[in-house]
């Protein structure tokens, strides 16, 4: 079974590589002298630091944020804990450019560093809280009861334990959000901050300079990989303790006076993330709706062509992630982390290159047609890849290597044990990996407007012409069906998070 793995993953890598290798072919044919000329002027620098800046703040204060949040629904006694567990989630659910065009809307001088940073702390958090909260859930609290009968305080034992049982879902979370902004265009663009994808977008469809896209591109690969390895360095230092036991039920500390700050802050936390989109949604779609642009499809027709899309890519998405998470978790080596490392490194590719790799591929040997909708279904499942890969790897992580080996010892052959003991078992793993790719390409925007068939729109193609315009009337209901379409995967990929059991008694 291992060698029918090796060739599946490897070729889902080689597809993966695509973009990078359409990147490197620019370059070729650029030149060394101009490429250099390329990356090292004026421009370049000011991208590299708008871009490492945002990403640094942004991943710091969404890593407090998720972190503290996690915590006081899953170790405190704080009211309404099941509501604010998935009020906290919902936030992934709104487009970032959504999120922006939000808060554009109401303060319209809101731009720069300062703007971008908190729109897409308020839009990235959830990608830290949702790892952090299921790792708090499984831990077991022996360890911090131990620390508290050393004398101890709470801050202590929660920065030398808690944390630290937790350092590996964070290091997760924190992984995701940095690749994410690395790829981020919408909000940007909104927010008038520029970064090396807002110069990439501009460089390709305004200036058709394909030369200096691709060498910015490159730039923003070579982030990836240090990011990348950032990650896998803190991961093995993490790693060096001693595994957790089980949990044994978790204990929920009393907030007692500090209820009401903590509560007045998560429901800051909730009106500003979602409050401030959501109103804003409101107002503008109860407004004149008038607008000077052509006649567009129907809502409803939309919808439906987006749903299509993003299930079709989930799908895909999700079946391919399933050989690759099976080699990096069972038969994990040196060809299995570079498989894993490399499908992770798309993340932080902007839409806008994974989309012309597949065209420069697509239409000279797969003879594919130019804005077709299998190519946009590809270039889905190419960017959202990783989150897949994540979710399932996560699911065969807790699929117990005893249950595997007593089915081989009654005889089965590894294709049996797979269909019959591993597949059932990860199968709630693959629904997450589903609705999470689902949720992502519901409101991806760049390559969708390069690859979105003639005479048909979604979602969020539609929503950015008429926001472009200044016709936020007209642009309010396509928001709105976003987040419709939105809430119920949400709500699904939050309950995969939370299925683990929860004994939960508070500290007397």
């Amino acid at each position: 079974m291992a060698p029918v793995l090796v060739l599946a993953g490897v070729l889902v890598g080689v597809a993966l590589l695509l973009p990078l290798v359409f990147l490197l072919v620019q370059a070729a044919q650029t030149g060394g002298h101009l490429l250099s000329e390329l990356l090292f002027r004026h421009l370049t620098a000011v991208l590299l630091w708008n871009t490492v800046a945002l990403t640094a703040v942004v991943t710091v204060t969404s890593a407090v944020i998720g972190t503290a949040a996690a915590y006081v629904t899953e170790r405190t006694d704080v009211p309404g804990r099941r509501v604010l567990s998935a009020l906290l989630v919902l936030p992934v659910a709104v487009p970032d450019f959504v999120i922006a065009w939000g808060w554009v809307s109401l303060v319209p001088s809101l731009q720069g560093l300062a703007g971008a940073s908190l729109v897409l702390t308020l839009g990235l958090y959830p990608l830290v809280y949702l790892p952090v909260a299921a790792s708090l859930r499984s831990a077991d609290p022996a360890q911090e009861e131990v620390a508290r009968s050393l004398g101890h305080g709470p801050l202590r034992t929660f920065w030398s334990v808690t944390l630290r049982h937790a350092r590996l879902a964070l290091l997760g979370g924190c992984l995701l959000v940095a690749l994410y902004l690395l790829a981020e265009y919408g909000a940007f663009s909104i927010l008038r901050y520029q970064t090396f994808t807002t110069e990439i977008f501009t460089e390709f469809q305004i200036g058709f300079n394909t030369p200096a896209a691709s060498a910015l591109s490159l730039v923003l690969v070579a982030l990836g990989v240090a990011v990348l390895s950032g990650e896998t360095f803190s991961a093995r230092s993490s790693r060096r303790g001693r595994p957790q036991a089980r949990a044994r039920g978790l204990t929920r500390a009393r907030l007692g006076r500090a209820t009401v700050p903590v509560v007045a802050a998560m429901a800051v936390l909730m009106a500003l993330a979602l409050g401030v989109p959501v109103w804003e949604i409101c107002y503008w779609s109860a407004s004149d709706q008038r607008t000077a642009l052509p006649a567009a499809s129907s809502l409803a027709s939309a919808a439906w062509h987006t749903a299509l899309y993003s299930g079709s890519a989930a799908a895909v998405a999700t079946v391919t992630a399933l050989p690759v998470a099976i080699l990096a978790v069972r038969h994990r080596g040196h060809l299995a982390v570079a498989l894993e490392r490399t499908c992770l490194l798309v993340q932080a590719l902007p839409g806008l290159v994974v989309a012309l790799a597949l065209v420069f591929f697509a239409v000279r040997y797969a003879r594919f047609s130019y804005q077709s909708a299998p190519l946009l279904v590809a270039a889905y499942a190419v960017m959202f890849f990783p989150r897949a890969l994540v979710a399932v790897q996560a699911s065969v992580a807790r699929v117990p290597v005893a249950l595997e080996e007593v089915a081989r010892s009654l005889g089965r052959k590894p294709r049996a044990v797979l269909v019959r003991v591993t597949l059932p078992l990860v199968l709630p793993g693959l629904l997450a990996a589903f609705f999470l790719v689902f949720l992502t390409a519901v409101t991806e925007l760049t390559a969708t407007l390069v690859l979105v068939p003639t005479g048909v729109q979604t979602l969020a193609t539609q929503f950015w012409a008429y926001s472009n315009e200044f016709s936020y009337g007209a642009a309010a209901p396509f928001a709105a069906a976003m987040l419709g379409v939105a809430v119920v995967p949400t709500y699904l990929l939050g309950r995969w998070f939370d299925r683990l059991p929860s004994r939960a008694v508070p500290i007397t």
